[in-house]
């Protein structure tokens, strides 16, 4: 009897440890690409990548371009380096949307889809409050698929250039996978 008592005792225990050790841990992946937002298109070599789909009606305070509500599909191209003709690694497919009345804010939402290299056919997906003046801006990962099943972490995003005329930007962004 004592020994019965004891099994079922340790039976709980010993399944609890198997669960533990059967779960792997995270993998931390560091990546570092840069989103090419192309709102005017430069050349019939280098078209507009982001396209207003919905004009908003209030005026941004100090913008004469953009309103609240103005919305933007993106297919954006992702780049090893910052210049235009670094190569391409993937696209940023989604939207953003000007979602403040009295701030430079966006809600962006995206897929960051690899095409090339290691994680070829591999994404990461962010849905994200973007203040654009920010120095710094985080994005939270809420998914991947491929390589990046079930990712979880973030992106810290950073203006690397950004023209006032034409509105056209690159961004650098680290993201920070744990998979």
């Amino acid at each position: 009897m004592a020994a019965m008592f004891r099994m079922q005792l340790l039976l709980p225990a010993l399944v609890s440890l198997a669960l533990i050790a059967a779960v792997a841990p995270a993998t931390r992946t560091h990546l570092r690409f840069y989103m090419h937002d192309i709102v005017t298109a430069e050349s019939s070599a280098s078209p507009a990548t982001a396209v207003r789909v919905v004009r908003g009606v209030t005026p941004l305070p100090n913008d004469p371009t953009n309103r609240f509500g103005d919305m933007y599909a993106i297919d954006d191209a992702l780049t090893e380096g910052p210049g235009a003709s670094s190569p391409v690694v993937g696209r940023a497919q989604g939207y953003y949307l000007f979602a403040s009345r009295t701030d430079a804010a966006l809600l962006l939402s995206a897929n960051m889809l690899f095409t090339a290299g290691k994680y070829n056919g591999s994404a990461v997906a962010v849905f994200a409050r973007d203040a654009i003046l920010d120095a710094v801006r985080e994005l939270p990962v809420v998914g991947g698929a491929g390589a990046f099943r079930g990712a979880s972490g973030y992106g810290l995003l950073r203006t690397s250039t950004f023209n006032a005329s034409s509105n056209n930007a690159v961004l650098q962004i680290d993201m920070y996978l744990d998979v």
